[in-house]
């Protein structure tokens, strides 16, 4: 998924045999019953086949009471940090926050608002091919969710992340539209220069991106709306106007906050740049951009 996808624990499968790698740091990687069941959950979205049902996968206790901390958490964090068109988005969805919602629920309550789907991901999705997705209102999704001995924290996107960062915003249609947008683009570029670039600016803005309502700095950036930590951090970071050239170039380590945010006036900012990048970015464009920011100051 994206520059995110780093995060992602590389999956491999020989036979009937699916397995999760998680690096040795991993809050799971010691716990024999939570690997096996990474693999179990990975198995099920390398059988998923397109056109049909996300896969039903069974949720232990423990995992629910992750979703129910997290959650509970997060909502109250929202309250204060996210956008107003997020809240709107997270008013219209009404994600359950007592018990972990399948993707094929997410999907009954997300189609009617915005045409979005979600469909199963075992980890990393080909930046194309996720990109690409977008375009068609589809959204590829982990079924996962991190270990219960940290349920506030995860070293990769989980299911809290993409439904609870990336599915409140869908739920809305001035995010939808963004998304889309970000697919044809992904879908019109034609070199992985270009491409990565739209990444970039997808990175700093639908992931990490944050705005200033009514004199306060609020997130509408799904990486910072799932994350119980970061969130709290965002006027801590240097805040940046939003320029999509320097978004573009912009280098980052995902594994820390972020130091550097792009800050717009206003979700209206955020339509007005980002959208018109992804609505007209071509190959020369970012030739053009590349350039630019090169270029001695």
């Amino acid at each position: 998924m994206f520059e995110e996808g780093q995060l992602y624990a590389p999956v491999t499968r020989t036979g009937d045999d699916v397995t999760v790698h998680l690096a040795a740091d991993h809050p799971g990687a010691v716990d024999p019953a939570y690997r096996a069941r990474r693999n179990a959950l990975a198995a099920l979205a390398m059988d998923w086949r397109p056109g049909t049902p996300p896969p039903i996968a069974t949720y232990t206790d423990a995992e629910q009471e992750v979703w129910r901390i997290a959650c509970a958490e997060l909502h109250n964090l929202h309250q204060r940090r996210a956008c107003a068109t997020y809240l709107e988005g997270r008013e219209r969805l009404r994600l359950p926050e007592d018990h972990i919602p399948q993707l094929v629920e997410v999907n009954e309550m997300l189609g009617p608002l915005t045409g979005f789907q979600y469909v199963p991901a075992a980890g990393l999705v080909p930046l194309r091919e996720f990109y690409g997705s977008l375009a068609d209102g589809v959204f590829h999704s982990t079924q996962y969710i991190r270990h219960h001995s940290v349920p506030l924290y995860t070293p990769e996107p989980d299911l809290i992340h993409e439904v609870v960062g990336h599915g409140n915003c869908l739920a809305h249609d001035r995010f939808a539209t963004l998304y889309r947008l970000a697919g044809q683009a992904a879908r019109r570029v034609q070199t992985l220069e270009a491409l990565e670039f739209v990444s970039k600016v997808f990175w700093f803005s639908l992931e990490f991106g944050v705005v200033r309502e009514h004199g306060e700095v609020r997130t509408y950036g799904a990486g910072l709306l799932s994350s119980y930590g970061e969130i709290q951090q965002i006027e801590a970071a240097d805040l940046r106007p939003l320029d999509v050239g320097r978004m573009g170039v912009q280098t980052y380590d995902i594994t820390h906050y972020q130091p550097v945010l792009f800050c717009a006036d206003g979700f209206d900012e955020v339509e007005d740049v980002i959208g018109a990048f992804f609505a007209e970015v071509d190959d020369h464009m970012v030739e053009r951009l590349l350039h630019d920011a090169s270029a001695p100051t």
